[in-house]
């Protein structure tokens, strides 16, 4: 019996040393990365700007040094016909170390042409007819920053689940925003630009939706609290 009260005390006497040492290791570990303290704009709808998203972008500040420079706007999606669009806001960009493209649901939820993921490229001339599309308007994203930077790091984050409706979630299900989703990464490749599928990792799903989102489409400081992990491991290490 004595052995074994020996032993219990000698592990809690040890524990909080391997935490702090794992922890300290971690930390390390994250200022190891190629983008720790990058400057960082941020492109997309209200999903990538409301004020529970920065319980994610705080993620990035406090663990990777980011210095983040907000250009989303609400109801925005990649088609020149939806809202003040990405292509709008990189046209107003600056210089930055890296510049991520953030998917919103608003190029599905209204309805836009998904496209090609060769709309406005060198494949049709830079066809501008091709802007209304989602895929011409993540195309024409990627061509303006590398021509205000030509050492830009490019990130992509997919669209995340909505439950406005089954397609929305649902990847399986005809025409529904996996379609976007898998276009969106189809343009990335062809780019050779890294994407975080958000719509498939995020893990939100019609049992815990009620717990990280406070409408059908956006999170709540929760969520993004649980998406902005996701992100943090992703800008560390792409």
């Amino acid at each position: 019996m004595r052995k074994h009260i020996n032993y219990w005390a000698v592990l809690l006497f040890l524990l909080p040393g391997c935490i702090f040492a794992q922890s300290s290791m971690d930390a390390a570990a994250i200022k190891a990365s190629p983008n720790y303290g990058k400057s960082v704009a941020v492109f997309g709808g209200s999903v990538s700007v409301i004020p529970p998203s920065d319980s994610a972008k705080v993620q990035w500040e406090r663990q990777l040094g980011m210095k983040i420079t907000n250009y989303g706007v609400p109801g925005a999606g990649f088609s020149s016909l939806q809202g003040k669009s990405p292509q709008q806001q990189v046209d107003e960009a600056g210089v930055f170390d890296i510049y991520i493209l953030w998917a919103s649901t608003n190029d599905y939820t209204n309805k836009r042409a998904v496209g090609t993921y060769t709309d406005y490229t060198e494949f049709d001339n830079y066809d501008q007819t091709k802007l209304t599309t989602q895929a011409g308007g993540i195309n024409y994203c990627i061509k303006k920053i590398y021509e205000l930077n030509p050492r830009a790091t490019i990130y992509f984050f997919t669209s995340s689940k909505a439950f406005n409706d089954r397609g929305a979630y649902d990847p399986f299900y005809p025409k529904g925003m996996a379609e976007h989703v898998n276009m969106q990464k189809k343009v990335c490749e062809l780019h050779g630009i890294p994407y975080l599928d958000q719509f498939t990792l995020g893990g939100y799903n019609v049992y815990n939706k009620d717990l990280y989102y406070h409408d059908p489409i956006h999170m709540n400081a929760l969520g993004y609290k649980k998406l902005g992990e996701l992100q943090v491991a992703f800008l560390a290490f792409p």
